[in-house]
């Protein structure tokens, strides 16, 4: 099963056929496809062994979008925006049978789960989103990623190898150069370029009212990629979202910490629940004391200043003093970033 397992094929309302797996039992899961080539991406080591870990716990279902992979190339490339993608997902999901299903947006198709968990609620479960956001662009805005870009009708070759490494963080050896093939393989440089220059037009973010299934936002990326506040706008405007950083810089899943992220995953398809991986804090992390970390466990469980000052035995404005010094040394604007970075390490 070097290329996983069978392809089987599906047919949007446009024309157009979508190759799709389905593998594993259990709930239903979809992983959207971005930029990739299944086949290619079942001969990546740490991707197959990811693919196979979930399916262990959940039906698994991958496909590759339209112009993309083992999928009909022969799309007209004026129609690859969100539409297009919503209607690639319905196709997969009718040619598989299911009813309902939790949703994994990966990157650009952060937006296309976003959409289809707020126009059918009633076939969404849960939702998991990585390295994307509501307004692609937001995701796409660094200069490292907009330099990248650029490459894409200038030298395909030089673009998908800087991708997987540069970008991604692939290393030199075997798996990265497994990674670059699928990059490279995905689809015509034409396509390409059109799918994201038609990215960069998506926007779904007056639909994020609407989602009202429990969804995990996860964020792990280094400096030049995308910033933790893209994350985190986007887990703070979902009315269910919670966003979880995950350790490391290496902006992608199941690699860097490949059994954490999948026991978090697994769990949260499967239950519901959220366990991140344990980050401890002591008084020295980012300058807090313990004095502050006790101001911050009762902030982040609701508590008023004077709720806290009687907990703790001190004056109100000796919990505002606390209160100051610990959003300085945490970034936080107010009570809402406080809390979400307890929740982030395990204190609250």
């Amino acid at each position: 099963m070097e290329a996983g397992p069978d392809l089987d094929y599906a047919r949007t309302g446009d024309g157009v056929t979508i190759a799709y797996q389905v593998l594993g039992r259990g709930p239903a899961v979809v992983w959207l496809p971005s930029l990739g080539n299944l086949r290619a991406q079942w001969r990546v080591p740490v991707l197959r062994a990811a693919y196979e870990h979930l399916a262990r716990s959940v039906t698994l279902v991958l496909y590759d979008g339209r112009g993309m992979g083992s999928s009909d190339r022969r799309v007209d490339p004026g129609d690859l925006g969100l539409a297009a993608h919503l209607r690639d997902l319905d196709a997969v999901l009718t040619a598989a049978g299911l009813e309902s299903t939790a949703l994994l947006g990966y990157y650009h198709s952060t937006a296309t789960a976003i959409a289809f968990a707020a126009e059918r609620p009633q076939q969404v479960t849960r939702m998991i989103l990585f390295g994307g956001s509501a307004r692609i662009r937001d995701a796409m805005s660094p200069a490292q990623t907009q330099a990248l870009l650029s490459l894409v009708d200038q030298d395909w070759d030089l673009f998908v190898d800087t991708a997987a490494h540069a970008w991604l963080g692939w290393g030199a050896g075997e798996s990265g150069r497994l990674v670059a093939d699928a990059f490279r393989t995905a689809a015509a440089p034409a396509v390409a370029k059109a799918w994201f220059a038609a990215a960069a037009d998506i926007d779904v973010t007056d639909r994020l009212p609407d989602v009202v299934v429990p969804t995990l936002v996860l964020h792990r990326q280094g400096e030049r990629q995308i910033p933790v506040e893209v994350s985190r706008r986007l887990a703070d405007a979902l009315p269910r979202g919670r966003l979880v950083e995950l350790a490391g810089s290496s902006p992608t899943l199941f690699v860097e910490d490949a059994r954490a992220d999948l026991d978090l995953v697994t769990r949260f398809l499967t239950s519901g629940d959220v366990v991140p991986p344990a980050t401890p804090v002591t008084a020295s992390a980012d300058g807090v004391t313990d004095r502050e970390l006790d101001v911050l466990r009762l902030l982040a469980a609701g508590d008023s200043n004077a709720e806290i000052a009687r907990s703790l035995g001190i004056t109100v404005h000796t919990v505002e003093r606390h209160t100051a010094n610990l959003y300085r040394k945490i970034g936080a604007r107010g009570r809402t970033d406080a809390t979400a970075y307890a929740v982030r390490r395990g204190i609250a």
